[in-house]
């Protein structure tokens, strides 16, 4: 596990761009942290950490953002409405697992039973206003 204090929105995208050379195709990152926490900052480092040129936004009306790169993307989900197993289907959620990239899962809690291999867990606790600890833990951390 790697633990990391992060006192900004800065630190918080530097933080996710430093992981990235761990992290490996097809990996699920499951996000565990309320609103503001600082998931999507992260997810702006992660796109800056695989070269990919974005603004990333959160996917909460699109349940997905796909950020294209080469060579891999970024697939960003939100799981809130998400309630079994075939909705993932539904959704296509199956597909992405298919493609070269990384898939990083808001509300993860719905879903996350459903997946054990390459995964990745993100915890974000609140220290402080803008001071957030970022707890890691994977096979390659």
């Amino acid at each position: 596990m790697k633990e990391f204090i992060s006192n900004s929105k800065e630190e918080t995208v530097s933080i996710a761009k430093s992981i990235v050379p761990l992290l490996k195709n097809h990996d699920i990152i499951f996000f565990d942290g309320g609103l503001g926490m600082g998931k999507t900052a992260f997810c702006q480092g992660l796109c800056d950490g695989l070269g990919i040129k974005a603004t990333v936004t959160s996917p909460t009306f699109a349940i997905v953002n796909e950020y294209n790169g080469f060579p891999l993307s970024l697939f960003h989900f939100d799981m809130y409405r998400i309630e079994n197993e075939d909705q993932l289907y539904n959704i296509g959620f199956y597909d992405y697992l298919d493609y070269d990239g990384i898939c990083a899962i808001e509300w993860s809690e719905n879903i996350k039973d459903f997946f054990h291999e390459n995964s990745v867990t993100i915890k974000f606790e609140k220290l402080g206003e803008n001071v957030r600890k970022i707890s890691i833990e994977g096979d390659n951390f």
